[in-house]
């Protein structure tokens, strides 16, 4: 059979060798012997061949016939008739390759001229060659005339076991990492099947392990339409994750990166995740609990709750500040939140605490004039999103913020308004859109912590400990500076919002409030995470710290020329959040002219439970206001148990029907997980009742109802809202019992 060698690369030796060199290289290749994992007749098959090459090239006639034909097939020349006889054994010539000799070998040596070809880097010939012998294809070793089966096949499987581990070092040099890992999980699977060297599996385990941060990378700068690739880099993200605890947890995943290496990573993966990925990947991770993990999901929420104008996901971010505010300085963050949630007096008292001086003068010298400090506020904010948070999501990086586009937007109003009336709204939960945005830009090269001479230097992690915080933060700066292009998000919410309705008969169209479940950490410091002992991990407040000055990093600069550019905008901003809180005051007065004397109110206390549900008017035929009220009575009733201390839904079911029943057993269920609950007062005056016939089973009432509320979290009083409004209930009879389907208010 014929092999694609030559006795001059056999050897490893140029055309022009000399006879000192052949002999010395023949030496040196004899006594480089393979892995020890080789059984004897590999070797002795390679050495044959390493002999056969040295006895030709050392003998002079031999040499020169060699050439001839050697010559012949690199230059297409047909060679004379006496080379063209000679006993040198030379692969016929062929227009396909004409330019790679071969020789021929015996059977017996295939083993030992394959073991060649790896070691010449020649790996996927190893493969093509010896794949056939491994699948059951066109190659057999039963008949022996390869040698022994039960030896030469082992020495195969190990020869393209090597051969796909250093095409993967190869191909991940080239930064082809898919490709790399592709070809190493090839060689383990194989190594797997026939349960054979298991030290070279663990070879290749380990490098597929340090492979994993480049292979995530890659993955995660695909474009959107790739959803499968996109999702492949966070499944692997989330096994990193897991293994090592979390992003500052201590926990082993093998890919050398320490503590410090990690949160860099991270920082650096950022700009190629969509805010809706990093929001679902960090509220989870913020549940560990992680400070570091926490503060990357109020950046998350933050961002995406503005770009795509849903305060609801801001007043989360601003839930999740709470419980990083016991040990960071947070005060800054805390007050662009309540802006945005059109809570200017709460924003004034956040920034009162703020230890961020030169912020803090910035923000005063643009309020200058002003009653408060709310022109100077709305111009950081708006400088702020777009600069230093904007830029870490593969969706926002090129989208403008804007305050007067997000106060503009009615749904905003309508939530804010809502915020405002009624204290306590219940959060509607905003799913993370099942497609990824992802960056265009090139992807960042991620140098593994060992095996740098497997793998030449390029730019990326430092395995060294850094007990300098400020070198750290320098270094997370540099990469984050890199940034990532990236396409516009596509905000596919385009509903009109309804109409503003009070608390009594309130409920969101879309959830509940999940969002606010995790607001009774507020008060609870974070734990630090066990055995961290890098410099980064000497606590969870040090941890969210660099953080957050890892976000910030280069705001202080850009402070210099944000003051002449943002001038205008500031008036323009203030002068449009102005009009709308003087709209949304006007509208608290009136609801406070409206609202009883306090001694006049009945405050219930927490800890008794609601009355006892009436028995609705199950029997009546035909309605009168008594019996249309007794109907209202026992649903308001119900409602109070629902969200009282107890969250009884049992009553729900005999006064609810349909997509009304379904709402309310859900709201409270999420209110009873968040620890919140509320008590109610009421008064119901039925004005009409429409029934066509008594054996109409469809009918409609008009009451007015007076309600009062008294709002609970973690068993703390909050406050007490009052309000009236005519409300139009329709019902509907089943079974001869009339249950409430829907109303609206009037």
């Amino acid at each position: 059979m014929f092999i694609p060698l030559d006795y001059y690369r056999i050897l490893g030796l140029p055309l022009q060798a000399t006879s000192e060199q052949l002999q010395q290289a023949h030496r040196d290749r004899t006594l480089q012997l393979p892995r020890q994992e080789y059984s004897d007749i590999a070797i002795n098959a390679r050495r044959s061949l390493l002999d056969k090459a040295y006895a030709t090239l050392s003998n002079v006639s031999d040499r020169r016939t060699y050439d001839e034909v050697f010559l012949a097939r690199a230059y297409e020349v047909e060679p004379d008739n006496e080379a063209a006889s000679s006993s040198v054994a030379l692969a016929p010539s062929s227009r396909a390759d004409s330019v790679t000799p071969s020789i021929e070998i015996d059977d017996h040596q295939f083993v030992g001229a394959l073991l060649l070809l790896q070691e010449l880097g020649e790996y996927e010939l190893v493969l093509r060659l010896g794949r056939p012998f491994l699948t059951g294809g066109s190659a057999s070793l039963s008949d022996g005339q390869y040698g022994d089966p039960a030896l030469v096949y082992p020495d195969i499987v190990l020869t393209v076991a090597l051969a796909c581990l250093e095409l993967g070092r190869e191909q991940w040099q080239q930064g082809q990492y898919e490709n790399a890992a592709e070809a190493l999980d090839t060689g383990q699977r194989l190594l797997l099947r026939e349960g054979l060297f298991a030290g070279v599996r663990g070879e290749i385990q380990s490098d597929l392990f340090k492979l994993r941060p480049y292979r995530i990378l890659e993955l995660l700068s695909q474009s959107e339409t790739d959803v499968e690739r996109r999702h492949q880099g966070l499944r692997l993200l989330q096994e990193m994750l897991q293994e090592r605890g979390g992003i500052d947890g201590s926990g082993n995943d093998h890919s050398g990166l320490s503590i410090d290496d990690f949160l860099r990573f991270i920082q650096q993966l950022r700009s190629y995740m969509t805010a809706a990925e990093q929001q679902v990947l960090f509220e989870q991770e913020a549940s560990r609990p992680s400070a570091v993990a926490t503060y990357l999901a109020v950046y998350a929420l933050l961002a995406r709750g503005f770009a795509e104008h849903q305060p609801a996901l801001i007043r989360r971010s601003h839930n999740l500040l709470q419980s990083l505010s016991s040990r960071q300085d947070v005060y800054l963050e805390q007050a662009v939140c309540h802006l945005l949630l059109g809570q200017p007096e709460m924003a004034s008292h956040s920034l009162e605490f703020s230890q961020e001086h030169e912020q803090i003068a910035f923000i005063r010298s643009h309020s200058q004039g002003a009653p408060d400090l709310l022109p100077g506020l709305c111009l950081y904010a708006e400088r702020w999103l777009q600069d230093e948070v904007f830029p870490h999501f593969a969706d926002l990086s090129k989208q403008p913020a804007s305050l007067k586009d997000y106060f503009a937007d009615l749904r905003v109003q309508e939530y804010l308004e809502n915020l405002g009336t009624n204290a306590e709204p219940i959060d509607e939960p905003v799913a993370a859109s099942p497609k990824a945005v992802a960056a265009s830009a090139q992807v960042p090269v991620v140098e593994p912590p060992s095996d740098r001479a497997a793998h030449p230097e390029v730019e990326g992690f430092s395995t060294q400990t850094r007990e300098d915080a400020d070198a750290l933060i320098a270094a997370a700066r540099a990469r984050i500076a890199a940034g990532a292009n990236a396409s516009t998000y596509a905000n596919a919410s385009s509903r009109r919002p309804s109409a503003s309705v009070s608390t009594a008969e309130r409920v969101p169209a879309g959830g509940g409030r999940s969002g606010d479940a995790g607001a009774g950490r507020g008060d609870r410091p974070v734990p630090p995470a066990g055995g961290a002992t890098a410099t980064v991990s000497r606590s969870e407040g040090d941890l969210g710290r660099v953080v957050r000055r890892l976000n910030r990093g280069k705001r202080s600069e850009r402070m210099r020329w944000i003051f002449p550019v943002g001038l205008v905008l500031t008036f323009l901003a203030a002068g449009f959040l102005g009009t709308w809180l003087i709209r949304t005051w006007a509208s608290s007065l009136r609801s406070e002219s409206r609202r009883p004397q306090p001694e006049q109110v009945v405050q219930p206390s927490p800890s008794v439970s609601p009355s006892p549900s009436p028995t609705p008017a199950a029997t009546v035929k035909m309605l009168d206001k008594a019996s249309g009220e007794q109907i209202i009575e026992s649903w308001l009733a119900a409602k109070a148990a629902a969200m009282g201390p107890q969250h009884e839904t049992d009553k729900l079911e005999e006064v609810l029907t349909g997509k009304k029943l379904t709402e309310w057993e859900r709201l409270s269920k999420e209110a009873k997980a968040g620890n919140l609950h509320r008590t109610y007062t009421h008064k119901v005056t039925v004005t009409d009742v429409k029934q066509k016939d008594e054996n109409a089973d469809r009918a409609s009432v008009l009451a007015e109802v007076q309600e009062g509320t008294t709002y609970f979290e973690s068993g703390k009083q909050g406050r007490t809202t009052n309000s009236t409004l005519k409300v139009r209930y329709n019902l509907v009879r089943k079974d001869g019992k009339w249950a409430i389907q829907s109303w609206s208010i009037l």
